[in-house]
């Protein structure tokens, strides 16, 4: 049995994760999909990347080893961050349609133009907190501006993790993402999946990727 840990991407809880998890319970794992801090009912305007990661840590350290982590989005940066500090620990890491950053990269960083002004039209309410935008999921709650900002400080050791894959998703215009796609696809330490589909991908396409993530073990 392995132990999944779901981290889902921007403005969302665990419950984007939903039926990923019904599936990886099904065929005998155990998946925790996370609701970061000021992600769920309980503001967290304050909360920072370190936050999240220290969050996703903890959690990692509570399950002993195998575990595979997932990162949708922004969730690629927690994913890598709580990777390097505890990498013995962990299986594999899946990033879904996710940033994978360098040390000293934050989201705003490694985002584009398009999603910067969004960002900024987010926290027109009071500087802190962008909220989501329109058309989203009603269950999805304003993200502490903090997480995008604060760089990732490194140290590599996230790279000692044995599996590392990437889903990328390309139904949908004005992704970040598809020249990172392209770069780890020629990159023989990591496995690439292409899907047809938007890049909510939890939501869109959870047979698909349900299948990918038992892949891993």
């Amino acid at each position: 049995m392995a132990t999944f840990i779901l981290i889902p991407g921007g403005w969302q809880g665990g419950w984007v994760y939903q039926q990923v998890a019904d599936i990886l319970s099904a065929h005998g794992h155990k998946a925790l999909p996370m609701t970061l801090a000021g992600l769920g009912d309980i503001a967290a305007p304050t909360a920072n990347l370190d936050t999240h990661i220290g969050e996703v840590v903890c959690a990692v350290k509570s399950q002993g080893d195998g575990v595979v982590l997932v990162g949708q989005s922004y969730g690629g940066m927690v994913v890598s961050g709580a990777a390097d500090a505890v990498p013995e620990q962990i299986r594999a890491l899946v990033y879904v349609d996710a940033y994978v950053p360098e040390s000293g990269d934050s989201v705003w960083s490694l985002t584009t133009p398009r999603f910067r002004e969004m960002f900024v039209a987010g926290t027109k309410a009071d500087g802190l907190n962008c909220a989501p935008a329109a058309g989203m999921d009603p269950r999805c709650r304003p993200h502490p501006m903090g997480t995008f900002l604060q760089a990732i400080d490194l140290s590599g050791r996230w790279r000692a993790v044995p599996r590392k894959t990437y889903v990328g998703a390309f139904g949908w215009d004005g992704s970040p993402f598809h020249e990172l796609y392209r770069r780890l696809s020629g990159d023989p330490a990591w496995s690439t999946f292409a899907f047809d589909c938007g890049h909510n991908v939890a939501r869109l396409n959870p047979e698909a990727l349900a299948k990918v993530l038992l892949g891993e073990v």
